[in-house]
């Protein structure tokens, strides 16, 4: 494991889905799925979120739109509020899954707008109960 790129993607993972959230999941890996978690904050987001080619919001578009397609709800949970931490509006993330639907399906689109919606509501109420960083 490369340790700069995993700690270079540490930081990155903590500030876009939530510390608790990353911390929790590296804390409960166990030996058989530990190098998931290794792969996927090296990989992921030491190799890619860390570099200077997209901006976070843009790399928050194409996340939410990919998941979305690979029917992926836990990671679209996930993805959308890390959007909103990344600064999108509620307005651009309706915009990208209206894409979805058109260009990767009504059934895609349906259950994106589905998760997306329960993911700004538990957002939002985090944030107004001051628990969302």
């Amino acid at each position: 494991m490369n340790n700069e790129l995993y700690e270079k993607g540490l930081k990155v993972r903590r500030e876009v889905l939530g510390a608790e959230h990353v911390d929790k999941s590296i804390a409960n890996a166990t030996d058989f799925n530990r190098i998931a978690q290794e792969i996927t904050t090296t990989a992921c987001w030491g190799l890619c979120w860390a570099n200077d080619d997209l901006t976070r919001r843009e790399r928050s578009l194409v996340n939410l739109a990919m998941i979305s397609v690979l029917n992926r709800p836990h990671e679209l949970s996930l993805h959308v509020k890390g959007a909103l931490r990344n600064g999108l509006k509620e307005s651009e993330i309706r915009g990208a899954l209206t894409h979805v639907a058109i260009y990767g399906g009504i059934p895609a689109g349906m259950d994106s707008f589905r998760i997306a919606s329960e993911a700004i509501k538990e957002y939002r109420e985090a944030q107004a109960a001051g628990t969302e960083k």
